[in-house]
């Protein structure tokens, strides 16, 4: 099994055609993503890609949607907590930034996560119903 690197999604994923290097790197990806050889992906690599698709190349939550649900379809990749990697990519389409998410549903465990970002998080949790309850500390 081939653990993959964020770099290597973001070349497979983004073409950048005015770099030499970035083409070479985007069908090596390429060649080795559709090799069916067995293939892993990380959280931690789940979760800087798509602040490189967002952050870096502005891409939409839609547009990082799609190329999550992309690799999720791929049968000889497997994604690490493949089952809290889909909720946490079910309720990023819910509006939440994708590191809340995928922290929330990596604490399936837990009675309550502890956040003091109420605007963005905790609020917005409550309004989606996610379990476990999100809540401000006192």
């Amino acid at each position: 099994m081939i653990g993959l690197d964020t770099n290597i999604l973001a070349r497979y994923y983004i073409q950048d055609e005015a770099d030499i290097e970035a083409e070479k790197q985007h069908k090596s990806a390429r060649k080795l993503i559709e090799s069916g050889e067995p293939l892993m992906v990380c959280k931690t690599v789940l979760l800087e890609f798509e602040w490189v698709m967002r952050g870096y190349y502005q891409f939409t939550s839609s547009d990082v949607s799609h190329v999550f649900q992309h690799l999720l379809s791929l049968e000889h990749l497997m994604i690490e907590d493949r089952t809290a990697t889909q909720q946490a990519i079910n309720n990023y389409k819910l509006g939440f930034y994708f590191a809340d998410v995928l922290h929330h549903a990596s604490y399936k465990g837990c009675n309550t996560i502890a956040s003091f970002d109420d605007k963005n998080f905790v609020r917005r949790a409550k309004r989606n119903s996610l379990m476990p309850s999100v809540i401000v500390p006192k």
